[in-house]
């Protein structure tokens, strides 16, 4: 069982990594990444109160929820310094320009961005943004992306565990193995967040889930032959934007 202090550490490991949020320095003594990805549901929760609040000072303001959602999802992505939408990008990029392996994940590398990226950024914006202004109660806006942050995000150690790594350097490929206890945590915590949907609508939305999941999977590997930072970003977004959807099905 990890101490206190090790826990601890992970959260500060996840909060550099998945966030661009201005912390203290500090130091971490016998802790990787690998260990501490358990932490990105838990990051995804903060990242889904600041969107919250950000929506709701914009309610308090007379703002309109088609507005509201908008600066919502502004503050996410100055939180996350648009981490996963870049994941997103260059995935769709890579797996639509690409015709070899190779050139797939070279493609995914180049920092400039194509049409593939650019249309599919368009459309998870707009996705995402659709859901939370016709979720539009701020009661059931926080609903949506706690769920839609803190269950997206738990996905993330399975995937890197199921799925090779498709190149040998590059982020992915760097932070080493994911243990057992590591993905169940991070499944736990997502499990959770599931459960404000009710139980009903928690099975329905793990049933989305498991299916984009193993869909996603598929498209990898046949793809690229496994996992890369970017596909991680890929997954986190499209499942944000499923369990958005469902929470507007289940509570709008």
């Amino acid at each position: 069982m990890a101490s206190p202090a090790s826990i601890f550490d992970d959260i500060r490991i996840g909060l550099v990594f998945f966030t661009r949020l201005p912390l203290p320095h500090f130091e971490v003594r016998d802790r990787t990444l690998a260990d501490a990805i358990w932490t990105a549901p838990l990051i995804g929760l903060l990242v889904a109160l600041i969107a919250w609040l950000a929506y709701a000072i914009a309610s308090l303001l007379g703002l309109s929820p088609g507005l509201a959602a908008a600066i919502a999802m502004a503050a996410a992505m100055l939180a996350t310094g648009c981490l996963h939408e870049d994941g997103l990008s260059d995935t769709a990029d890579g797996f639509g320009g690409g015709r070899t392996r190779e050139k797939k994940l070279e493609i995914m590398r180049d920092s400039r961005i194509g049409t593939y990226g650019a249309c599919v950024l368009v459309v998870s914006i707009l996705a995402r943004w659709s859901a939370i202004a016709e979720l539009g109660n701020p009661a059931h806006v926080l609903v949506g992306v706690v769920v839609a942050h803190v269950a997206s995000r738990a996905l993330i150690p399975t995937f890197m565990q199921m799925l090779p790594q498709a190149r040998v350097d590059g982020l992915a490929a760097g932070v080493g193995m994911v243990s057992d206890s590591v993905v169940l945590s991070a499944l736990g915590i997502g499990a959770l967040a599931l459960l404000l949907l009710g139980l009903k609508g928690a099975v329905a939305a793990a049933l989305c889930l498991g299916l984009l999941f193993f869909a996603f999977r598929k498209l990898c590997l046949a793809q690229i032959g496994g996992q890369s930072g970017d596909t991680i970003g890929a997954l986190q977004q499209l499942a944000e934007i499923t369990l958005l959807f469902a929470t507007c099905a289940i509570l709008a």
